[in-house]
């Protein structure tokens, strides 16, 4: 498995130092939240795009993905949601990402039946764009839809190879599901997984990797058991907890610890 982290950690850095804290550190990848707060977002002009994939060429460091915010199960019309994604998928294309993040994004006032049936419509039809773009779409086990059991309901019914699936395991974790029972679930769509760790389940602020609750060594295990082979991205949301530690202060460390995990796994 390769090891990547999120901007979320470092919010607004400038690219050149996110870069320079992968290959410092020991990280393959890295991936990009996609934000206009962030020095990449759709936004950016065909030159910037064209100089931002240069730069990871040259740092010799793979951009994993792009962490955008579409919310795909979200109430509303279903144009403005799409052409969001498609934005975000052209952005990927220009970058030579291979994968975004969506979002599921359903309310209290939907029922489950609408929300799956109206994510799964949206990806459905973006899912061809996403052919084209040569970039998959992968929707993130993230609030209403946290756990693998949960998005495995939309993906089913979307069908469709470039739609796939991002295992953040804080929140299948909080959503009561063991490790095992979210790949058994997630595994034929799995793009890559994110891992972190929290103070608690009532506390999920972030701290260093094996400092907190979350079962890191367990979807190790799981990972390496089956002999998936893709990608461990640490996700560190700085960007929402500003009291916690600084992330490039805890790169080393947390690169050695899934290091650990994943020897003594193997």
């Amino acid at each position: 498995m390769k090891l990547a982290f999120s901007t979320l950690g470092v919010p607004g850095l400038p690219l050149p130092e996110v870069l320079r804290l992968a290959t410092t550190h020991g990280y393959h990848g890295v991936e990009l939240r996609a934000h206009p707060e962030e020095p990449v977002h759709t936004g950016l002009d065909l030159t910037r795009r064209t100089d931002t994939a240069a730069e990871f060429k040259a740092a010799g460091v793979e951009l994993l993905g792009l962490a955008g915010y579409a919310r795909v199960a979200a109430p509303g019309d279903d144009e403005p949601v799409i052409e969001e994604i498609r934005r975000l998928l052209d952005l990927a294309r220009d970058l030579g990402a291979p994968f975004v993040r969506v979002f599921p994004g359903a309310t209290a006032e939907q029922s489950r039946e609408e929300a799956d049936a109206t994510a799964a419509r949206r990806l459905g039809t973006a899912a061809e764009y996403a052919t084209d773009c040569g970039v998959r779409i992968l929707l993130e086990t993230h609030d209403s839809h946290r756990t693998g059991a949960d998005a495995i309901r939309v993906l089913g019914l979307v069908g469709h190879r470039q739609v796939g699936s991002l295992w953040d395991v804080m929140h299948t974790w909080l959503g009561g599901e063991q490790p095992s029972e979210t790949y058994a679930a997630l595994s034929p769509y799995l793009g890559y997984v994110q891992v972190k760790d929290i103070a608690s389940a009532e506390d999920t602020t972030p701290v260093p990797l094996g400092a907190g609750v979350l079962p890191l060594t367990e979807c190790v295990d799981v990972l390496s058991r089956h002999e998936w082979d893709g990608w461990l991205c640490w996700e560190y949301e700085k960007r929402w907890y500003e009291a916690a530690p600084p992330l490039p202060t805890l790169l080393a460390a947390g690169r050695d610890h899934l290091s650990r995990l994943l020897n003594d796994s193997a």
